[in-house]
């Protein structure tokens, strides 16, 4: 089943492409359906992407629900043992 969960974040950041070079990415979105590559019924995908430099610039990742929320876990633990002043 389909299930078309798509949440869209404005980011700022950085992103590597296959051939080493780095590009500016500025959305994420976070989506639960069906993965293209993933051996999984569904999976959590994440894009990476800045629409300005057209649809090279972008990195996807397919992720099962377990992988996705132990990555949640790590992002906040990483967060929360860096210094305040460092995460504003």
């Amino acid at each position: 089943m389909c299930t078309y969960i798509t949440v869209t974040a404005p980011v700022d950041g950085s992103a590597k492409r296959a051939d080493g070079s780095w590009f500016h990415v500025s959305e994420a979105m976070a989506y639960f359906d069906h993965p293209v590559h993933a051996m999984a019924d569904h999976t959590l995908n994440l894009d990476f992407v800045d629409r300005s430099k057209g649809p090279g610039a972008r990195v996807a990742v397919e992720l099962t629900a377990a992988s996705a929320r132990a990555l949640i876990a790590a992002i906040t633990e990483a967060l929360d043992a860096a210094p305040a002043e460092l995460t504003d």
